[in-house]
């Protein structure tokens, strides 16, 4: 019986050659994607400005987690001021610096 013997660097070229090749389809796709996508994206860009959109939402739960300028000293604790937090993104968000001032 004989056994083809593979050496190691053998393999580790051979996924070192895929891994390269992944990144690079990769990069290759988002350029594709970015060329198909450049219309929708200025129609998208007109609007926000027609509109006069503000910037995403970081958070969906709660308007004062929704977007760090839109929140007050007061909002996690609309039900009482000793309440606890509601929600767990009140953790992740540090408070506006505008309100620490």
């Amino acid at each position: 019986m004989n056994r083809i013997q593979v050496r190691k660097s053998t393999v580790f070229l051979s996924f070192s050659a895929l891994g390269i090749l992944s990144v690079a389809l990769t990069i290759l796709d988002g350029h594709m994607r970015r060329s198909y996508a450049a219309p929708i994206l200025e129609e998208r860009t007109r609007m926000v400005r027609t509109l006069g959109l503000t910037d995403i939402a970081l958070f969906t739960e709660a308007r004062y987690t929704r977007h760090p300028s839109q929140a007050d000293r007061h909002s996690p604790f609309q039900d009482h001021p000793g309440s606890m937090e509601h929600f767990p993104t009140g953790s992740f968000m540090p408070p506006s610096q505008r309100l620490l001032q």
